[in-house]
């Protein structure tokens, strides 16, 4: 018997389901089959939400919204300089793998 590989929802899917948990049209069993998660997973998504739900009121409090697209471009850039650095330092050393 193999088992499933871990699944990592993403924090918007929990956000749905975890939602639609707390209108209660459905039922958890419902809302598992639906979403194809395990019903003590909806309710501890449901748990979570309730509990951090003052924080989104909260005065001042920001919602991260991840990194900008200048902070991800300026990434890109080091990325990319230093690959073109590090081939270049294989090429010198003799290593046949080294793109040219």
């Amino acid at each position: 018997m193999s088992k499933r590989p871990r699944r990592n929802h993403a924090p918007a899917f929990k956000a749905k389901v975890a939602l639609e948990a707390l209108k209660g049209e459905q039922t958890l069993v419902e809302l598992a089959q639906r979403y194809q998660v395990h019903p003590n997973q909806i309710t501890e998504w449901k748990k979570q939400l309730l509990a951090h739900a003052e924080e989104i009121f909260s005065k001042g409090g920001k919602i991260d919204q991840g990194p900008t697209v200048k902070d991800l471009h300026a990434k890109i850039g080091q990325l990319s300089m230093e690959n073109d650095f590090l081939s270049g330092a294989l090429v010198r050393i003799g290593d046949t793998s080294a793109k040219r």
